[in-house]
């Protein structure tokens, strides 16, 4: 494992999860949702930005005939306070939906999202998520597909930025403790 940043950024202290591993992950994850949800109607449902990464490699590992949509989600004062600046296309209404996220921290915007779609009547409603850091959870909010749990580090990479930066990294690294404060 190298690259540019993890050889030249000194803000990134190591690799957490290899491009390998989260391959592996993609194909674990593919194989039970194919199998939870033949027969059925499938939306995935990402938010914006981060997830972006991860439902793209996901949705190539599930067997299905599945529809992607997106929803945007922006904070405001608080964490606690959210409202979605982009909303879904799609009508998911009668549909099985899986909300696929890249990381679920302390659950405050997955559980607002999972209010808003409950309340569109969708078949059946579960979450997907390739990082799970529960050491921050606040609330409580039903995991049925997870890849991993990590520890309480702040990452990038693989969808997940750092002002900005970072997306495009193959892996998901560890920013320096120090660099967070």
């Amino acid at each position: 494992m190298s690259g540019y940043y993890t050889i030249h950024d000194p803000l990134i202290e190591r690799v957490l999860l290899t491009e390998e591993e989260i391959a592996d992950i993609c194909v674990r994850l593919g194989a039970r949702i194919t199998e939870d949800y033949r027969g059925k109607d499938l939306v995935l449902v990402s938010l914006l930005r981060g997830s972006l990464v991860f439902l793209a490699d996901l949705s190539r590992r599930v067997e299905l005939d599945v529809k992607l949509d997106f929803m945007a989600i922006s904070s405001y004062g608080s964490a606690e306070t959210v409202r979605i600046v982009k909303d879904l296309d799609e009508d998911v209404s009668g549909k099985h939906v899986l909300v696929v996220e890249d990381i679920v921290d302390t659950g405050l915007t997955l559980h607002y999202l999972l209010g808003v779609l409950a309340g569109r009547s969708p078949a059946s409603l579960a979450v997907c998520t390739l990082l799970d850091r529960r050491a921050r959870r606040i609330a409580d909010v039903p995991i049925v597909y997870r890849g991993i749990e990590i520890p309480d580090v702040f990452v990038v990479g693989y969808g997940i930025d750092l002002g900005g930066r970072y997306r495009n990294l193959p892996y998901v690294a560890v920013v320096r403790e120090e660099v967070m404060g």
